[in-house]
């Protein structure tokens, strides 16, 4: 009999469905998976009900409001999603001492620096996006629950919707292709981060610190250009790229220009070592080619 029962939120998503493509690996937790039709995360009485007697000993919250253009006009519902259900999720953590694992974002920065940003490093976020999800990373600092936040940036996945599927999409119906190229930052796979979470909650005792933040994404750095050019290549598609300025292709909410994360704190406090970001694509695009 399992002793970790975690609750995953946002199980529709690509972190949470690759959570659940890797639950058979983790034979110590046991997982309920939820999405906003089973459980409303933004209804504190709502999620404090499903959990009260439950039994759950983590959660890992995949649940986000992630449209980030969309996020300009909807900024309300990117708030309730991704900062003031981030409160509820901390508080039923606290009240049940659960541990908890939060997902947030490379967007939380302005894109100014000139190398890898750490956690230290000070947040200003550019877009509606990126301000919803600071302030959820707040409604757990100020919490006592033991949580962690882990910043992430570019995430894809074999599951959902992403760069990489439209590039293949897009690679396959058209000759040429423009991409942005002044955007620098890394692609990371989502089912590598999954199994960093997955890691942390059948270690016990390791998630006791409380409000810690980390940064995780694959290692090296990229451009959309340099990323796209990577799955073209990897997945023997003809298709010609055309770098283009952010000038070039606006878009409704500003992005970082540059958001590479410096990952040495969670390498050195959980002994993790991550793979190179062309590594995972191909990964990725094996698995994409073989379901």
């Amino acid at each position: 009999m399992s002793s970790n029962k975690i609750l995953v939120t946002g199980s529709t998503g690509q972190l949470g469905s690759e959570i659940k493509a890797l639950r058979s690996n983790y034979p110590d937790l046991e997982f309920v998976y939820t999405n906003s039709s089973d459980l409303d995360i933004c209804n504190q009485v709502q999620l404090n009900e499903f959990v009260k007697d439950a039994g759950f000993t983590g959660i890992i919250n995949c649940a986000g409001y992630t449209e980030v253009d969309k996020a300009e006009q909807d900024a309300g519902k990117a708030g309730l999603v991704n900062a003031k259900a981030v409160g509820h999720l901390a508080a039923v953590a606290q009240r049940y001492q659960l541990k908890l694992i939060h997902i947030s974002t490379d967007y939380v920065f302005d894109g100014t620096a000139n190398r890898p940003y750490t956690e230290r490093m000070p947040v200003c976020p550019l877009s509606a996006y990126g301000k919803t999800k600071r302030a959820g990373e707040m409604e757990i600092m100020y919490s006592p629950s033991n949580s962690i936040i882990i910043r992430t940036s570019w995430m894809y996945s074999s599951f959902g919707n992403n760069f990489v599927k439209t590039m293949m999409k897009l690679g396959k119906e058209r000759e040429s292709l423009s991409v942005v190229y002044d955007q620098i930052g890394t692609p990371t796979y989502a089912r590598d981060l999954a199994q960093v979470c997955l890691n942390m909650m059948s270690q016990s005792g390791r998630i006791d610190r409380k409000g810690k933040l980390y940064h995780y994404s694959n290692e090296g750095t990229a451009s959309w250009y340099d990323f796209a050019q990577a799955i073209m290549d990897l997945a023997k598609i003809d298709c010609q790229l055309k770098p283009i300025e952010s000038k070039d292709y606006p878009t409704a909410a500003r992005r970082p220009a540059y958001s590479v994360l410096n990952k040495e704190k969670i390498k050195a406090d959980f002994g993790i070592e991550i793979p190179y970001w062309r590594n995972s694509l191909k990964a990725c695009l094996s698995v994409i080619e073989n379901t």
